[in-house]
Protein backbone atom coordinates (compact mmCIF):
# COMPACT_ATOMS: atom_id res chain seq x y z
CA UNK A 1 0.00 0.00 0.00
CA UNK A 2 1.20 3.53 -0.76
CA UNK A 3 1.25 6.17 1.96
CA UNK A 4 -1.98 7.86 0.80
CA UNK A 5 -4.19 4.76 0.66
CA UNK A 6 -6.24 5.95 3.66
CA UNK A 7 -7.75 8.80 1.65
CA UNK A 8 -8.01 7.00 -1.70
CA UNK A 9 -9.63 3.60 -1.13
CA UNK A 10 -13.45 3.17 -0.89
CA UNK A 11 -14.55 3.64 2.71
CA UNK A 12 -16.26 0.34 3.59
CA UNK A 13 -13.51 -1.93 2.18
CA UNK A 14 -10.90 0.33 3.78
CA UNK A 15 -12.52 0.29 7.23
CA UNK A 16 -13.09 -3.47 6.91
CA UNK A 17 -9.47 -4.13 5.96
CA UNK A 18 -8.22 -1.90 8.79
CA UNK A 19 -10.68 -3.23 11.35
CA UNK A 20 -10.65 -6.96 10.55
CA UNK A 21 -7.14 -7.61 11.92
CA UNK A 22 -8.08 -5.71 15.08
CA UNK A 23 -11.41 -7.53 15.41
CA UNK A 24 -9.63 -10.88 15.12
CA UNK A 25 -7.01 -9.90 17.68
CA UNK A 26 -9.67 -8.49 20.01
CA UNK A 27 -11.68 -11.70 19.76
CA UNK A 28 -8.58 -13.68 20.69
CA UNK A 29 -7.97 -11.25 23.54
CA UNK A 30 -11.58 -11.70 24.67
CA UNK A 31 -11.09 -15.46 24.53
CA UNK A 32 -8.01 -15.06 26.70
CA UNK A 33 -9.98 -13.03 29.27
CA UNK A 34 -12.68 -15.67 29.43
CA UNK A 35 -10.24 -18.59 29.60
CA UNK A 36 -8.15 -16.81 32.23
CA UNK A 37 -11.25 -16.31 34.38
CA UNK A 38 -12.37 -19.88 33.71
CA UNK A 39 -9.11 -21.33 35.05
CA UNK A 40 -9.07 -18.97 38.05
CA UNK A 41 -12.66 -20.00 38.83
CA UNK A 42 -11.46 -23.61 39.10
CA UNK A 43 -9.26 -22.60 42.04
CA UNK A 44 -12.19 -21.31 44.12
CA UNK A 45 -15.00 -18.76 44.07
CA UNK A 46 -12.89 -16.64 46.42
CA UNK A 47 -10.16 -16.53 43.78
CA UNK A 48 -12.74 -15.44 41.20
CA UNK A 49 -14.00 -12.77 43.59
CA UNK A 50 -10.44 -11.54 44.11
CA UNK A 51 -9.94 -11.34 40.34
CA UNK A 52 -13.18 -9.32 40.05
CA UNK A 53 -12.01 -6.87 42.73
CA UNK A 54 -8.54 -6.45 41.20
CA UNK A 55 -10.02 -5.93 37.72
CA UNK A 56 -10.81 -2.18 38.14
CA UNK A 57 -7.19 -1.32 38.98
CA UNK A 58 -5.94 -3.64 36.23
CA UNK A 59 -8.31 -1.89 33.84
CA UNK A 60 -7.06 1.51 35.03
CA UNK A 61 -3.46 0.59 34.15
CA UNK A 62 -4.55 -0.50 30.68
CA UNK A 63 -6.62 2.68 30.40
CA UNK A 64 -3.57 4.87 31.02
CA UNK A 65 -1.57 2.95 28.42
CA UNK A 66 -4.32 2.83 25.80
CA UNK A 67 -5.49 6.40 26.45
CA UNK A 68 -2.06 7.91 25.98
CA UNK A 69 -1.52 5.58 23.01
CA UNK A 70 -4.67 7.02 21.42
CA UNK A 71 -3.06 10.47 21.72
CA UNK A 72 0.07 9.18 19.99
CA UNK A 73 -2.04 7.44 17.35
CA UNK A 74 -4.08 10.57 16.59
CA UNK A 75 -1.04 12.86 16.31
CA UNK A 76 0.96 10.50 14.08
CA UNK A 77 -2.03 9.88 11.77
CA UNK A 78 -2.80 13.61 11.59
CA UNK A 79 0.77 14.58 10.70
CA UNK A 80 1.02 11.80 8.13
CA UNK A 81 -2.22 13.04 6.56
CA UNK A 82 -0.77 16.57 6.53
CA UNK A 83 2.44 15.14 4.96
CA UNK A 84 4.64 16.30 7.85
CA UNK A 85 6.84 13.29 8.68
CA UNK A 86 9.18 15.32 10.88
CA UNK A 87 6.46 16.09 13.41
CA UNK A 88 5.16 12.51 13.11
CA UNK A 89 8.63 11.31 14.20
CA UNK A 90 8.66 13.77 17.11
CA UNK A 91 5.20 12.63 18.27
CA UNK A 92 6.29 8.98 18.15
CA UNK A 93 9.59 9.60 19.97
CA UNK A 94 8.02 11.66 22.76
CA UNK A 95 5.21 9.13 23.09
CA UNK A 96 7.70 6.29 23.53
CA UNK A 97 9.69 8.05 26.26
CA UNK A 98 6.62 9.20 28.16
CA UNK A 99 5.14 5.68 28.03
CA UNK A 100 8.19 4.35 29.88
CA UNK A 101 7.86 7.03 32.55
CA UNK A 102 4.15 6.28 32.95
CA UNK A 103 4.93 2.58 33.44
CA UNK A 104 7.39 3.26 36.28
CA UNK A 105 4.96 5.52 38.14
CA UNK A 106 2.04 3.10 37.70
CA UNK A 107 4.06 0.08 38.90
CA UNK A 108 4.96 1.69 42.23
CA UNK A 109 1.60 3.34 42.92
CA UNK A 110 -0.64 0.40 41.98
CA UNK A 111 1.22 -2.12 44.14
CA UNK A 112 1.18 0.27 47.10
CA UNK A 113 -2.56 0.96 47.05
CA UNK A 114 -3.80 -2.63 46.66
CA UNK A 115 -3.95 -3.72 50.35
CA UNK A 116 -6.12 -0.73 51.27
CA UNK A 117 -8.15 -0.99 48.06
CA UNK A 118 -9.08 -4.65 48.64
CA UNK A 119 -9.96 -4.11 52.30
CA UNK A 120 -12.50 -1.50 51.25
CA UNK A 121 -14.56 -4.11 49.37
CA UNK A 122 -14.17 -7.28 51.42
CA UNK A 123 -13.30 -8.47 54.91
CA UNK A 124 -12.44 -12.01 53.76
CA UNK A 125 -8.76 -12.69 54.45
CA UNK A 126 -8.66 -15.37 51.76
CA UNK A 127 -10.04 -13.01 49.11
CA UNK A 128 -7.59 -10.25 50.13
CA UNK A 129 -4.63 -12.67 50.08
CA UNK A 130 -5.60 -13.96 46.63
CA UNK A 131 -6.00 -10.41 45.35
CA UNK A 132 -2.58 -9.35 46.65
CA UNK A 133 -0.85 -12.44 45.25
CA UNK A 134 -2.33 -11.80 41.82
CA UNK A 135 -1.89 -8.02 41.70
CA UNK A 136 1.73 -7.84 42.90
CA UNK A 137 2.87 -10.04 40.03
CA UNK A 138 0.51 -8.67 37.38
CA UNK A 139 1.24 -5.01 38.17
CA UNK A 140 5.01 -5.61 38.09
CA UNK A 141 4.69 -5.77 34.30
CA UNK A 142 3.22 -2.26 33.99
CA UNK A 143 6.23 -0.86 32.09
CA UNK A 144 5.92 -3.73 29.59
CA UNK A 145 2.20 -2.98 29.21
CA UNK A 146 2.84 0.73 28.58
CA UNK A 147 5.50 0.16 25.93
CA UNK A 148 3.56 -2.66 24.27
CA UNK A 149 0.41 -0.57 23.92
CA UNK A 150 2.45 2.38 22.67
CA UNK A 151 3.74 0.22 19.81
CA UNK A 152 0.23 -1.07 19.13
CA UNK A 153 -1.02 2.49 18.53
CA UNK A 154 2.22 3.43 16.74
CA UNK A 155 1.76 0.73 14.10
CA UNK A 156 -1.98 1.36 13.82
CA UNK A 157 -1.38 5.05 13.08
CA UNK A 158 0.52 4.01 9.95
CA UNK A 159 -2.22 1.60 8.89
CA UNK A 160 -0.16 -1.47 9.90
CA UNK A 161 -3.07 -3.25 11.55
CA UNK A 162 -1.80 -6.74 10.75
CA UNK A 163 1.34 -6.08 12.79
CA UNK A 164 -0.80 -5.28 15.84
CA UNK A 165 -2.99 -8.31 15.17
CA UNK A 166 -0.05 -10.70 14.94
CA UNK A 167 1.70 -9.38 18.06
CA UNK A 168 -1.46 -9.32 20.17
CA UNK A 169 -2.52 -12.79 19.09
CA UNK A 170 0.88 -14.26 19.91
CA UNK A 171 0.77 -12.73 23.38
CA UNK A 172 -2.76 -14.00 24.02
CA UNK A 173 -2.01 -17.51 22.76
CA UNK A 174 1.10 -17.62 24.96
CA UNK A 175 -1.01 -16.59 27.92
CA UNK A 176 -3.74 -19.15 27.19
CA UNK A 177 -1.18 -21.97 26.94
CA UNK A 178 0.65 -20.97 30.13
CA UNK A 179 -2.49 -20.42 32.26
CA UNK A 180 -3.31 -24.05 33.09
CA UNK A 181 0.37 -25.04 33.19
CA UNK A 182 1.28 -22.44 35.83
CA UNK A 183 -2.01 -22.44 37.78
CA UNK A 184 -2.29 -26.22 38.22
CA UNK A 185 1.39 -27.21 37.91
CA UNK A 186 1.08 -29.46 34.85
CA UNK A 187 4.23 -31.33 33.82
CA UNK A 188 7.44 -29.80 35.12
CA UNK A 189 5.75 -26.43 35.84
CA UNK A 190 5.24 -25.50 39.52
CA UNK A 191 1.70 -25.29 40.92
CA UNK A 192 1.29 -21.55 41.53
CA UNK A 193 -2.49 -21.08 41.79
CA UNK A 194 -3.65 -17.53 41.21
CA UNK A 195 -0.04 -16.32 41.06
CA UNK A 196 0.41 -18.53 38.01
CA UNK A 197 -2.44 -16.71 36.25
CA UNK A 198 -0.72 -13.37 36.89
CA UNK A 199 2.67 -14.66 35.71
CA UNK A 200 1.15 -16.15 32.54
CA UNK A 201 -0.39 -12.75 31.78
CA UNK A 202 2.96 -11.01 32.25
CA UNK A 203 4.84 -13.47 30.04
CA UNK A 204 2.20 -13.03 27.33
CA UNK A 205 2.71 -9.25 27.47
CA UNK A 206 6.46 -9.67 27.14
CA UNK A 207 5.91 -11.87 24.08
CA UNK A 208 3.78 -9.19 22.45
CA UNK A 209 6.38 -6.47 23.09
CA UNK A 210 9.25 -8.60 21.75
CA UNK A 211 7.38 -9.14 18.48
CA UNK A 212 6.73 -5.40 18.14
CA UNK A 213 10.41 -4.63 18.68
CA UNK A 214 11.61 -7.21 16.15
CA UNK A 215 9.18 -5.96 13.49
CA UNK A 216 10.11 -2.33 14.15
CA UNK A 217 13.85 -2.90 13.81
CA UNK A 218 13.58 -5.26 10.84
CA UNK A 219 10.91 -3.35 8.89
CA UNK A 220 11.00 -0.06 7.01
CA UNK A 221 8.30 2.33 8.23
CA UNK A 222 7.60 6.00 7.43
CA UNK A 223 7.72 7.01 11.11
CA UNK A 224 10.83 6.53 13.25
CA UNK A 225 11.58 6.76 16.97
CA UNK A 226 14.79 8.71 17.50
CA UNK A 227 16.63 10.13 20.52
CA UNK A 228 17.29 13.23 18.40
CA UNK A 229 13.58 14.07 18.67
CA UNK A 230 13.32 13.84 22.47
CA UNK A 231 14.13 17.48 23.15
CA UNK A 232 12.46 19.05 20.11
CA UNK A 233 8.98 20.52 19.63
CA UNK A 234 7.94 20.36 23.29
CA UNK A 235 4.51 21.63 22.22
CA UNK A 236 3.90 18.09 20.96
CA UNK A 237 3.74 16.88 24.57
CA UNK A 238 0.83 19.23 25.29
CA UNK A 239 -1.01 17.94 22.23
CA UNK A 240 -0.36 14.31 23.20
CA UNK A 241 -1.77 14.90 26.69
CA UNK A 242 -4.63 17.04 25.39
CA UNK A 243 -5.86 13.94 23.56
CA UNK A 244 -4.35 11.29 25.81
CA UNK A 245 -5.68 12.50 29.18
CA UNK A 246 -9.35 12.61 28.11
CA UNK A 247 -8.86 9.27 26.32
CA UNK A 248 -7.30 7.81 29.48
CA UNK A 249 -10.21 9.08 31.56
CA UNK A 250 -12.59 7.54 29.00
CA UNK A 251 -10.88 4.20 29.54
CA UNK A 252 -10.54 4.62 33.31
CA UNK A 253 -14.13 5.59 34.03
CA UNK A 254 -15.35 1.95 33.76
CA UNK A 255 -12.97 1.09 36.62
CA UNK A 256 -14.54 3.78 38.79
CA UNK A 257 -17.99 2.55 37.79
CA UNK A 258 -17.19 -1.08 38.65
CA UNK A 259 -15.77 -0.05 42.02
CA UNK A 260 -18.92 1.95 42.83
CA UNK A 261 -21.21 -0.90 41.75
CA UNK A 262 -19.14 -3.41 43.74
CA UNK A 263 -19.56 -1.18 46.79
CA UNK A 264 -23.36 -1.13 46.33
CA UNK A 265 -23.69 -4.87 45.65
CA UNK A 266 -21.26 -6.10 48.32
CA UNK A 267 -23.78 -5.07 50.99
CA UNK A 268 -26.21 -7.75 49.76
CA UNK A 269 -24.26 -10.83 48.70
CA UNK A 270 -20.90 -11.89 47.28
CA UNK A 271 -22.85 -13.54 44.45
CA UNK A 272 -23.83 -10.13 43.07
CA UNK A 273 -20.18 -9.04 43.03
CA UNK A 274 -19.24 -12.23 41.20
CA UNK A 275 -22.03 -11.71 38.65
CA UNK A 276 -20.83 -8.17 37.96
CA UNK A 277 -17.27 -9.44 37.51
CA UNK A 278 -18.44 -12.21 35.17
CA UNK A 279 -20.50 -9.73 33.14
CA UNK A 280 -17.50 -7.47 32.59
CA UNK A 281 -15.45 -10.46 31.50
CA UNK A 282 -18.17 -11.54 29.06
CA UNK A 283 -18.80 -8.06 27.70
CA UNK A 284 -15.17 -7.82 26.62
CA UNK A 285 -16.01 -10.57 24.12
CA UNK A 286 -18.58 -8.16 22.66
CA UNK A 287 -17.14 -4.69 23.16
CA UNK A 288 -13.55 -5.53 22.25
CA UNK A 289 -14.48 -6.58 18.69
CA UNK A 290 -16.50 -3.37 18.43
CA UNK A 291 -13.49 -1.54 19.78
CA UNK A 292 -11.43 -3.29 17.10
CA UNK A 293 -13.62 -1.58 14.51
CA UNK A 294 -13.14 1.75 16.30
CA UNK A 295 -9.38 1.21 16.32
CA UNK A 296 -9.47 0.55 12.61
CA UNK A 297 -11.45 3.74 12.11
CA UNK A 298 -9.30 6.09 14.25
CA UNK A 299 -6.20 6.35 12.01
CA UNK A 300 -8.39 6.56 8.90
CA UNK A 301 -10.56 9.37 10.23
CA UNK A 302 -7.54 11.19 11.68
CA UNK A 303 -5.57 10.89 8.44
CA UNK A 304 -8.47 12.24 6.37
CA UNK A 305 -9.00 15.06 8.86
CA UNK A 306 -5.33 16.02 8.48
CA UNK A 307 -5.73 15.83 4.70
CA UNK A 308 -8.87 18.08 4.91
CA UNK A 309 -11.15 15.42 3.40
CA UNK A 310 -14.12 16.53 5.53
CA UNK A 311 -16.94 14.83 3.58
CA UNK A 312 -15.01 11.59 3.75
CA UNK A 313 -14.68 12.05 7.53
CA UNK A 314 -18.48 12.10 7.86
CA UNK A 315 -18.92 8.99 5.71
CA UNK A 316 -16.28 7.13 7.73
CA UNK A 317 -18.30 7.82 10.89
CA UNK A 318 -21.54 6.48 9.35
CA UNK A 319 -19.93 3.27 8.06
CA UNK A 320 -18.27 2.62 11.42
CA UNK A 321 -21.57 3.12 13.26
CA UNK A 322 -23.25 0.52 11.06
CA UNK A 323 -20.44 -2.00 11.61
CA UNK A 324 -20.30 -1.58 15.41
CA UNK A 325 -24.11 -1.75 15.61
CA UNK A 326 -24.03 -5.13 13.87
CA UNK A 327 -21.58 -6.47 16.46
CA UNK A 328 -23.85 -5.27 19.27
CA UNK A 329 -26.91 -6.90 17.69
CA UNK A 330 -25.08 -10.24 17.69
CA UNK A 331 -24.21 -9.80 21.38
CA UNK A 332 -27.81 -9.05 22.26
CA UNK A 333 -29.05 -12.26 20.66
CA UNK A 334 -26.28 -14.28 22.32
CA UNK A 335 -27.09 -13.02 25.83
CA UNK A 336 -30.84 -13.46 25.42
CA UNK A 337 -30.56 -17.07 24.22
CA UNK A 338 -27.54 -18.41 26.13
CA UNK A 339 -27.29 -16.43 29.38
CA UNK A 340 -27.19 -19.47 31.69
CA UNK A 341 -24.60 -21.52 29.72
CA UNK A 342 -22.33 -18.46 29.57
CA UNK A 343 -22.47 -18.04 33.35
CA UNK A 344 -21.85 -21.74 33.93
CA UNK A 345 -18.41 -21.28 32.38
CA UNK A 346 -17.37 -19.33 35.49
CA UNK A 347 -19.39 -20.69 38.40
CA UNK A 348 -21.43 -23.71 39.46
CA UNK A 349 -23.18 -21.85 42.28
CA UNK A 350 -26.95 -22.08 41.51
CA UNK A 351 -27.71 -18.77 43.25
CA UNK A 352 -25.04 -16.93 41.26
CA UNK A 353 -26.25 -18.46 37.98
CA UNK A 354 -29.86 -17.50 38.72
CA UNK A 355 -28.93 -13.89 39.54
CA UNK A 356 -26.60 -13.65 36.54
CA UNK A 357 -29.08 -15.04 34.01
CA UNK A 358 -31.59 -12.31 34.72
CA UNK A 359 -28.83 -9.69 34.85
CA UNK A 360 -27.39 -10.56 31.41
CA UNK A 361 -30.80 -10.52 29.73
CA UNK A 362 -31.68 -7.12 31.21
CA UNK A 363 -28.30 -5.51 30.48
CA UNK A 364 -28.28 -6.76 26.88
CA UNK A 365 -31.27 -4.50 26.17
CA UNK A 366 -28.86 -1.58 25.83
CA UNK A 367 -26.19 -3.20 23.65
CA UNK A 368 -27.38 -2.05 20.21
CA UNK A 369 -28.02 1.56 21.17
CA UNK A 370 -24.60 1.72 22.88
CA UNK A 371 -23.02 1.61 19.41
CA UNK A 372 -23.92 5.30 19.01
CA UNK A 373 -21.93 6.50 22.03
CA UNK A 374 -19.02 4.09 21.42
CA UNK A 375 -18.65 5.17 17.78
CA UNK A 376 -19.08 8.88 18.51
CA UNK A 377 -16.52 8.83 21.30
CA UNK A 378 -14.00 6.89 19.21
CA UNK A 379 -14.45 9.17 16.18
CA UNK A 380 -13.90 12.29 18.28
CA UNK A 381 -10.69 10.79 19.70
CA UNK A 382 -9.47 10.03 16.18
CA UNK A 383 -10.15 13.65 15.23
CA UNK A 384 -8.11 14.86 18.20
CA UNK A 385 -11.21 16.15 20.02
CA UNK A 386 -10.46 14.71 23.44
CA UNK A 387 -12.76 16.80 25.64
CA UNK A 388 -16.03 16.21 23.72
CA UNK A 389 -15.24 12.49 23.77
CA UNK A 390 -14.72 12.70 27.53
CA UNK A 391 -18.11 14.39 27.96
CA UNK A 392 -19.82 11.39 26.34
CA UNK A 393 -17.95 8.96 28.59
CA UNK A 394 -18.75 10.95 31.72
CA UNK A 395 -22.46 10.61 31.01
CA UNK A 396 -22.09 6.92 30.14
CA UNK A 397 -20.01 5.83 33.12
CA UNK A 398 -20.69 8.35 35.90
CA UNK A 399 -23.38 11.00 35.55
CA UNK A 400 -26.27 8.72 34.58
CA UNK A 401 -25.54 5.14 35.62
CA UNK A 402 -24.29 5.70 39.18
CA UNK A 403 -27.30 7.80 40.33
CA UNK A 404 -29.64 5.42 38.47
CA UNK A 405 -28.02 2.38 40.11
CA UNK A 406 -28.24 3.97 43.57
CA UNK A 407 -31.93 4.80 43.17
CA UNK A 408 -32.85 1.44 41.65
CA UNK A 409 -31.04 -0.61 44.28
CA UNK A 410 -32.58 1.48 47.06
CA UNK A 411 -36.17 1.19 45.89
CA UNK A 412 -36.09 -2.09 43.93
CA UNK A 413 -33.39 -4.17 45.63
CA UNK A 414 -30.13 -5.53 44.14
CA UNK A 415 -31.82 -7.22 41.15
CA UNK A 416 -33.15 -3.84 39.96
CA UNK A 417 -29.65 -2.42 39.55
CA UNK A 418 -29.20 -4.13 36.17
CA UNK A 419 -31.82 -1.84 34.58
CA UNK A 420 -29.43 1.07 35.13
CA UNK A 421 -27.28 -0.24 32.24
CA UNK A 422 -29.84 -0.02 29.42
CA UNK A 423 -31.35 3.21 30.76
CA UNK A 424 -27.89 4.77 30.67
CA UNK A 425 -27.19 3.61 27.12
CA UNK A 426 -30.40 5.18 25.79
CA UNK A 427 -29.78 8.55 27.47
CA UNK A 428 -26.09 8.60 26.51
CA UNK A 429 -26.86 7.77 22.87
CA UNK A 430 -29.02 10.90 22.62
CA UNK A 431 -26.33 13.02 24.26
CA UNK A 432 -23.66 11.51 21.97
CA UNK A 433 -25.49 12.56 18.82
CA UNK A 434 -25.81 16.14 20.09
CA UNK A 435 -22.15 16.37 21.20
CA UNK A 436 -20.79 14.85 18.00
CA UNK A 437 -22.81 17.07 15.68
CA UNK A 438 -21.92 20.24 17.58
CA UNK A 439 -18.23 19.35 17.59
CA UNK A 440 -18.14 18.54 13.88
CA UNK A 441 -19.89 21.80 13.00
Amino acid sequence: MNETFMKEQPIFPLIASMALPMVISMLVNSLYNIIDSFFVAQISENAMTALSLVYPVQNLINAIAVGFGIGVNAMIAFYLGANDKKLANVAASHGFLLSILHGIVVTVSSICIMPTFLQYFTSSKDVIDCGLEYSRIAFSFSVIIMIGLFFEKFFQAMGQMKVSMFAMMCGCVTNIILDPLLIFGIGFFPRMGIKGAALATGIGQISTLMIYLVIYFVGDFPVKISSKCFCKETGIDKKLYAIGIPATLNMALPSLLISCLNGLLAAFSQSYVVVLGIYYKLQTFLYLPANGIIQGMRPVIGYNYGAREYNRVQNIYKVTLLMSGSIMAFGTILCLLYASPLLELFTNNPATIEIGTGALRIISGGFIVSAVSVTSSGALEGLGKGMPSLVISLFRYILVIIPAAFLLIRFGGPDAIWHAFWITEVITAIISVVVYRRTIK
